[in-house]
């Protein structure tokens, strides 16, 4: 049985681990008369060596840790997680990279570099495993499957992460499987290719092109020129405006977000990323018109850079974060000064910065900063775009508001039974009420783990070498 088979009796009663029965209980599920409590699975012993009293952060990421495993379930194929264990309309599990166990792995692969106990990445290794069996004969582009953030290209990232940190040949097998997968489902479309209608970094084409061009970066040569037929694609469904370009992330969809992770700054990040790869032109020209026009709508008051959040509905609303604000946004900026260092885009990405903390957060929230903790619209990828401008500038003051920031996540945090920790948040700004604590990468406590090691990593000196197809660091 593979992991999108399971039901909730299915999840119920296969082996959880430390702390299920206590999850399916604040569920409100219940069992059925006769039936047994699942047994907690058994983990692999966690060493002395994995909490040092030395690091908050790192001890902080190690709680997070702890926590997620009592979501974690034991199936014949590996590990899986519950991607919500407290989720009020039900239990799931997913695989991909957004929410589901492809993040979890990735975050416990750099606990183990970070602690030195193998059995972090003994259980990430079982996580793979269960990556590997999830795998479809052939994607379908209507469910995303073809998608970065939530797709077959971000298993393919992390299952080679894990080739690299176990050295088993089985993992990059998997992963040149991914890559195959993407390379069969792209299909002919104007004077390119596409991975179906979206064109977008999160489910779309560009994401998908990014993760192309990460294989590149090992010779890969037939995906550099795959990415570069989607490139084609994209510069294609450009919309002209104020002397610059935009683009939509479904043809269907009514709104335009301008931003990073469904709108134009993401695919110019992605064209921008092609012409470094490639040289040609055409990439930087478009990847500059899309530049234009996120200037041209720019909030750019005091010195700041805010972009809003979509077009006709919400003009005047404004997010912070990676999705929809100047942490992804600025990715854009960085890039392009990597091109081109004289032409003052390094201090866009500075407006950005000046914007996010002139906005009062993290002590008081906005209409587009809301009660969400995580690395896609919260305060874990504020956090890590500053430790990143820190590094990359040499001004503390960034570095002084990532952990500004990084303190007010763990005020905010949840300790749970066995020394864990969870972050309980609402992942929509129009659903504040529907909060509850998340597991994944993009929305939950391994993100947020992932942010603590990064902020360990640069409070010892160590490099910091996790770097998803979409970071321009």
């Amino acid at each position: 049985m593979s992991p999108s088979d399971l039901t909730r009796r299915d999840l119920l009663r296969l082996s959880l681990t430390a702390g299920a029965a206590g999850a399916a209980s604040s569920l409100g599920l219940g069992l059925a008369a006769g039936e047994e409590t699942p047994k907690p699975a058994a983990a692999p012993a966690i060493s002395a060596t994995s909490a040092p009293p030395a690091s908050g952060s790192l001890d902080a990421a190690v709680k997070a840790a702890r926590w997620i495993r009592t979501a974690r379930i034991e199936t014949p194929d590996g590990y899986v997680w519950l991607t919500g264990p407290e989720r009020p309309d039900g239990l799931d599990t997913t695989t991909h990279l957004y929410t589901g166990g492809a993040g979890i792995v990735l975050f416990l692969l750099e606990l183990a570099r970070a602690t030195g106990d193998k059995a972090y990445r003994e259980e990430a290794a079982a996580g793979a495993d269960a990556l590997i069996a999830s795998l479809p004969e052939k994607l379908n582009l209507e469910n995303l499957q073809g998608a970065f953030y939530t797709g077959i290209a971000g298993i393919g990232f992390t299952l080679e992460r894990v080739r690299q940190e176990t050295g088993d040949e089985k993992y990059r097998k998997a992963a040149v499987r991914c890559r195959d997968l993407i390379h069969a489902a792209a299909q002919p479309a104007g004077k390119g290719i596409d991975w179906g209608k979206y064109t977008d970094v999160l489910n779309g084409t560009a994401g998908t092109g990014l993760y192309l061009l990460n294989l590149a970066k090992t010779g890969d040569t037939a995906s550099r020129d795959l990415a570069a037929r989607a490139g084609l694609r994209l510069i294609e469904l450009g919309i002209p405006e104020n002397g610059g370009l935009k683009w939509r992330s479904d043809p269907d969809f009514p709104r335009l977000m301008p931003n990073f992770s469904h709108g134009t700054a993401g695919i110019a990040y992605y064209l921008a990323t092609l012409h470094r790869e490639t040289g040609r032109q055409e990439f930087l020209d478009a990847a500059l018109a899309g530049a234009r026009y996120l200037r041209s709508i720019a909030d750019v008051t005091g010195e700041t850079c805010l972009i809003f959040h979509d077009e006709p509905d919400n003009k005047k609303l404004y997010y912070l974060g990676w999705c929809h604000g100047p942490v992804g946004t600025s990715r854009l900026w960085l890039r392009l000064d990597q091109i081109d260092p004289k032409d003052g885009w390094l201090n866009w990405a500075k407006r950005g910065a000046n914007a996010i903390q002139a906005s009062g957060i993290p002590e008081h929230q906005t209409p587009g900063f809301w009660n969400n903790f995580g690395q896609c619209c919260g305060a874990a990828g504020v956090a890590a775009f500053f430790l990143d401008l820190g590094r990359l500038t040499g001004d503390a003051s960034y570095t002084s508001f990532a952990h500004r920031v990084a303190r007010n996540l763990l005020d905010r945090a949840t300790p749970t039974p066995g020394d864990g920790l969870k972050w309980i948040h609402a992942e929509h700004r129009i659903k504040p009420e529907y909060v509850y604590a998340q597991t994944g990468y993009m929305q939950g406590a391994a993100g947020i783990g992932l942010l603590f090691l990064q902020m360990d990593a640069l409070d010892k000196g160590r490099p910091w070498t996790l770097r998803l197809p979409d970071s321009p660091l």
